[in-house]
């Protein structure tokens, strides 16, 4: 190794504070390794070193070996979200995170979509067992699959939140509205919904539920194509009041089009 090389790394090994936020920038990997055994190495320098993707997996690896760091909150969270972190790692990682970081990782962009999928079955295995504060705020701004939860859970204040949730896809509400044993009141709510009640799909999984309120199904009949209107009259499972409705529908519809123009 020429001497100037053995200098750079003896230096990053023993550099002050104030150096070392510009030697995490560094762009040789030998240099960022010995800079983990400098004993002015802090928190924030690491969480910064953390915060560049173009690190090598044995870089960041050596970095969660260390438990000196891994002993702080943002830096699990840090190793749970970056793409060169091994799987197992991060997802040790992410086993140690606080539920509102556990959330933030499911929302990462950034993070792999595996860990960021198990971060989501983490927040849901815990559900059932959270205190209601902690159910609304993800209601309001936790990911889809977990609003989806809350919402076919039921609480009455979860409900709205989780509807207004901007992460709530179609597939989860369609989801909530095909599970056995859904609240009535989450029925209604999505059946009143300004937004979820003008998607199509969620208004045929509507007609489809019994527990969907008599008026909202009503409305939603004459906009429905004909074809689902066949479809859904030939359903067994339908509400007998439902089929009525249906019928008269397609009644309608065909003397409408027996009459002369």
């Amino acid at each position: 190794m020429p001497p100037e090389a053995e200098v750079d790394l003896e230096y990053a090994r023993s550099a002050p504070g104030e150096a070392l936020k510009a030697l995490v920038h560094d762009g040789r990997e030998e240099i960022l390794l010995a800079l983990l055994e400098n004993p002015n190495l802090e928190e924030p320098h690491v969480a910064a070193l953390l915060g560049r993707l173009d690190l090598s997996t044995a870089l960041v690896a050596a970095v969660g070996e260390k438990a000196a760091w891994t002993a702080h909150e943002n830096i699990r969270l840090a190793l749970a979200r970056h793409p060169r972190t091994p799987k197992r790692m991060a997802l040790a990682m992410a086993r140690q995170l606080f539920l509102f970081d556990l959330a933030r990782l499911s929302l990462l962009p950034s993070a792999p979509a595996d860990i960021r999928r198990a971060a989501e079955e983490m927040i849901l295995a815990r559900v059932p067992h959270l205190p209601v504060g902690e159910k609304l705020t993800l209601a309001r701004r936790g990911p889809s699959r977990v609003a989806g939860a809350l919402l076919a859970e039921g609480h009455p204040q979860a409900i709205k939140l989780a509807l207004d949730n901007a992460h709530l896809t179609e597939s989860q509400v369609l989801k909530v509205l095909g599970k056995a044993g859904v609240p009535e009141r989450s029925v209604a709510a999505i059946a009143q919904h300004p937004k979820w009640s003008h998607v199509y799909n969620v208004r045929v999984a509507l007609v489809r539920n019994p527990s969907a309120p008599a008026p909202a199904v009503l409305a939603f009949l004459p906009d429905l194509t004909l074809r689902d209107l066949r479809d859904l009259s030939g359903l067994e499972t339908l509400a007998p009041h439902v089929r009525r409705y249906i019928d008269n529908e397609l009644l309608r519809r065909s003397e409408s089009a027996e009459a002369p123009g």
